[in-house]
């Protein structure tokens, strides 16, 4: 009898030793498997952006393991309408002041983190292999077609401010509010496309669609083979074309997140970053 307890002593002694060894290595197995969790960061860029913005993002993440970058481009007044409406955002870098201007105003830019980053040109644009009675801003009411981006849009803002200063359009308090229809009426009744972002503006060019458009410098970097610049118009003209860049206001993103979109805003702000703007016909010395 005392054997058959001493055998079921041992017996029992052996399950609770293995499933503590189970325990153990469950634990382990466990820790081994478990990831860094993955940090996102919301950035709306400006539709011009896009190119720039694409290499940003590889290289941060590379550098930062476990950060996401979601980039959203678009125009910059369809952006700033989102974060309005409460789009998840952290990071706003906008091709224009005054949708920065007005989102600060209300509040919404996190306090200290604004900053300047390039400049820009306005560019007259043609299919490549496409010949144009236009010569420039000044004849562009002698062209069959013309995509224009609407005054909502930073580049199609910049477009009106520059025909007003040649004398093409009649001077307004805001420029922006001129309309496409009255673009035309007053360039003479020229055929106008228009487009939501400047994008779209290079797209209709690029395709055809329009026998000429007006675009950023930078958007034109890396199609050369598809439109010519007929004309870089001079800041002069069309004012300068600051991007500012800042952190947005977001009330649900954690600790984690903030810090990383302040990160991702130095990363792309340093000295460092200038070559590659540069690379993409962005100006750096704002």
């Amino acid at each position: 009898m005392k054997k058959k307890i001493l055998i079921i002593g041992l017996a029992l002694a052996m399950v609770f030793a293995l499933a503590a060894c189970g325990k153990t290595n469950g634990t382990e197995s466990g820790e081994a498997e478990q990831t860094e969790e993955t940090v996102t960061v919301n950035v709306f860029a400006a539709a011009s952006l896009s190119n720039v913005m694409a290499e940003f993002e590889k290289s941060f993440e590379e550098a930062n393991p476990g950060a996401d970058i979601v980039v959203n481009a678009d125009s910059s007044g369809a952006l700033q309408t989102q974060i309005r409406e409460g789009a998840p955002c952290d990071v706003f870098f906008s091709a224009a002041q005054k949708q920065m201007d007005e989102l600060e105003e209300e509040g919404m830019v996190l306090k200290g983190t604004r900053i300047n980053v390039v400049n820009n040109q306005l560019a007259v644009i043609c299919p490549v292999n496409q010949a144009t009675a236009v010569d420039g801003l000044s004849t562009i009411g002698n062209a069959k077609s013309i995509a224009l981006a609407d005054g909502s849009v930073p580049v199609g803002k910049y477009t009106r401010v520059a025909m007003i200063s040649l004398g093409l359009l009649n001077e307004v308090e805001d420029p922006a509010t001129i309309t496409t229809a009255e673009v035309s009426e007053q360039l003479g009744g020229v055929e106008i496309s228009e487009q939501g972002n400047v994008s779209k503006v290079l797209t209709a060019v690029e395709e055809g669609s329009c026998e000429v458009g007006t675009t950023y410098v930078s958007d034109t970097v890396g199609h050369e083979n598809s439109v010519r610049i007929i004309e870089t118009v001079s800041n002069e003209v069309s004012g300068d074309i600051i991007y500012p860049v800042a952190g947005i206001v977001n009330k649900d993103a954690s600790d984690a997140e903030t810090a990383a979109a302040a990160d991702f805003i130095a990363f792309i702000t340093n000295d460092n970053a200038k070559a590659l703007y540069q690379k993409y016909g962005f100006d750096t010395n704002v």
